[in-house]
């Protein structure tokens, strides 16, 4: 009995001095804010522009009430809240592909990519949108052409940039036409530019102030 009690307290001390498992996954550190930053960095500070496929942990720190850290990219879509402050541990599998980390608020502005593993070539980049200017302005005067200076009497369906040059304080642009009803303002000055889709049909554009002198029409085919 003596000697069967031994055993088991040296089973028992073996099982204490077994260490936790280690993590073997790979550490990442990833911050928003507190000002308009967003980073995604190696143990050592390097910022992750290239990773290997794999398993890794990501200590986030979330460090702005106005923005939040959100990674995406194949098979990952994690996020902190916006309107606090958080700190969390994500483990992740990053497979070949492209992620992204950005802040949801500003996407535009806290936005940077990196790669895993060899992704496939990013598509082709999108054929620019076809332009037109619009004018009103000055005087009495309103019109819609081409780039080349060339008067739009017609045109083709499709997805237009149309740059307006709002140079009157006393008419604006008013594009009216299939699924498009854009104006700009009756007072002051302005250049805007609008993405518009145009729609086989009658497009009209005038001036809100006198909209029976200021006017004209392009034909969509």
């Amino acid at each position: 009995m003596r000697f069967r009690g031994l055993i088991v307290l040296a089973v028992a001390a073996a099982i204490v001095l077994v260490p936790a498992a280690i993590s073997a996954a790979t550490p990442l550190l990833g911050t928003v804010g507190p000002d308009f930053n967003i980073t995604l960095a190696q143990p050592d500070g390097s910022l992750v522009t290239q990773l290997d496929p794999g398993e890794y942990d990501i200590a986030v720190r979330d460090l702005s009430i106005e923005h939040n850290f959100h990674l995406q990219g194949p098979g990952v879509d994690r996020f902190t809240e916006v309107e606090t402050t958080s700190t969390a541990t994500w483990t992740v599998t990053l497979k070949d592909g492209r992620y992204t980390i950005f802040c949801d608020p500003h996407s535009t502005q806290m936005r940077r990519t990196f790669i895993v593993g060899t992704p496939p070539p990013p598509p082709p980049p999108p054929k620019p949108l076809p332009k037109l200017l619009a004018t009103v302005g000055p005087g009495n005067t309103i019109s819609l052409k081409r780039p080349s200076g060339a008067v739009l009497k017609t045109t083709k369906a499709g997805v237009y940039s149309i740059t307006v040059r709002d140079r009157s304080r006393l008419h604006n642009f008013h594009l009216v036409g299939k699924g498009v009803n854009r104006r700009s303002a009756l007072v002051g000055l302005a250049t805007l530019t609008w993405k518009v889709k145009l729609s086989a049909g009658t497009l009209r554009f005038f001036s809100d102030k006198s909209p029976k002198t200021v006017k004209g029409s392009v034909k969509v085919t």
